[in-house]
């Protein structure tokens, strides 16, 4: 029994410490994105374009996790700034593409490597030995929850 209640701390213990290393990692993240006038899901946004080119923009509400109705709210907002611009497909003109504009590319190319340091410093209390290792475990972590759902 006490053997049980161990495990049950010990998984208690692991969510907690996971949450607070999240929340330390994001907080960091979160600082730098705001520091360039972004929230971050337009900087998600903008790097998926910039990562990935031009997407449809139900495609882009899939990979940066919004939905569509938002996507259209953050498409607007980047649209403003002239980070990015509207394209109907030539395909399919039910189809609308998000694609950086090339002040939105300029802007992104001397924005991320900084973020891409504040991330490297945010991670920096492990080894590299130990980031491959956490990779492992939290893909491991991550997909035994996500298959009991």
């Amino acid at each position: 029994m006490s053997k049980t209640l161990d495990e049950h701390e010990l998984a208690l213990n692991l969510f907690v410490v996971l949450a607070r290393a999240y929340n330390s990692v994001t907080a960091r993240s979160n600082r730098d994105i705001h520091s360039h006038d972004l929230n971050t899901t337009e900087f998600g946004v903008l790097d998926l374009l910039y990562h990935r080119g031009p997407q449809p923009l139900q495609k882009i509400g899939e990979k940066v996790l919004i939905s569509s109705g938002n996507i259209t709210y953050v498409v607007d907002k980047l649209q403003k700034k002239q980070l990015l611009k509207r394209r109907a497909s030539q395909d399919d003109r039910r189809v609308i593409f998000a694609e950086l504009t090339e002040e939105g590319r300029h802007f992104f190319e001397r924005i991320f490597p900084q973020h891409k340091q504040v991330i490297i410093e945010a991670v920096s209390g492990l080894s590299a030995e130990e980031k491959v290792q956490a990779v492992a475990l939290l893909k491991k972590l991550g997909l035994t929850a996500e298959g009991s759902l």
